[in-house]
């Protein structure tokens, strides 16, 4: 389905747990000098605009990055995240969200690349505009079930792949179980990073369940939730790792009890941080 904008959603609690984890997955793995690929299987438009009508309606950066750049003393692990944020706002006004694809980017060194997915034709239009004169990075106008598939492994051998569809289709739930177990196969060494929200739906609760029934190892799964267990909507978010670098799952079992504190100040909802599958 091809019905989805994010511009409504930029910048809420589910983006920042989002892209947190992408800059720091990204980071460690930097810490070798061979070069990475990141591929971004739902790329969106790449930046959007929180003065816009849709970002407007119900304004949900305010309660998600608002909050965050706003807060004292954040941890260090949010800090190649929320440097980018930073510099996408000169002035310090948070006028824009800078989505996967331009978080991804600006953490680039000269010799990795980035692959980026997408169908909807208003944001692959707009990937394509912003990135047109960029060698390092790579447009592909195709469904990320083809076509993932399709570049792994890639030839750094080594990078991230971010999975993070809408799931308007209660079949992706299910899909993205299946999609990264098929490119484990192909790319074993590949980091995968699965996203699926909280949601009072039984494909969504599965989730998790469904990624051990792959039988993968070292999985490990954060989780981020805002609203009560009651709450009709998103009350949260969750990511589940797959391959996670040295040192990441420490950091982010440090990082997510500070997320948590500052995106539900009344204490609604949860966090959690841990193994699923363990080595």
């Amino acid at each position: 389905m091809l019905s989805y904008q994010h511009d409504y959603h930029a910048g809420n609690h589910a983006d920042v747990l989002k892209h947190a984890t992408l800059a720091l997955v990204i980071r460690a793995l930097q810490r070798k000098d061979a070069p990475i690929r990141v591929l971004d299987a739902h790329a969106g438009s790449g930046s959007y605009d929180l003065g816009s009508a849709e970002a407007r309606r119900n304004a949900e950066h305010e309660a998600g990055i608002g909050r965050v750049l706003a807060a004292p003393s954040p941890p260090s692990a949010l800090a190649p995240y929320l440097d980018v944020v930073r510099a996408a706002n000169p002035g310090g006004r948070l006028r824009r969200y800078p989505g996967s694809p331009r978080i991804a980017r600006q953490l680039l060194r000269p010799a990795d690349h980035l692959a980026l997915m997408e169908l909807h034709p208003r944001a692959l239009g707009a990937l394509r505009r912003e990135f047109a004169r960029d060698g390092q990075v790579h447009v592909h106008g195709r469904d990320c079930f083809e076509g993932l598939p399709a570049l792994v492994p890639p030839p750094e051998r080594r990078g991230v792949a971010l999975v993070d569809p809408s799931y308007e289709v209660k079949d992706d739930f299910a899909r993205v179980a299946a999609l990264v177990a098929e490119c484990h196969g192909k790319w074993p060494g590949g980091v995968y990073l699965a996203w699926y929200p909280l949601i009072r739906d039984r494909h969504a609760e599965r989730f998790p369940a469904r990624m051990v029934a792959t039988g993968l190892r070292r999985m490990f799964r954060v989780s981020l939730q805002v609203e009560p267990d009651n709450f009709d909507g998103m009350r949260g978010s969750g990511l589940v790792i797959v391959n996670p670098p040295w040192g990441t799952t420490e950091e982010l079992a440090g990082v997510l009890p500070w997320l948590w504190e500052t995106l539900a100040p009344d204490g609604r909802g949860e966090w959690q941080a841990g193994w699923l599958v363990p080595e």
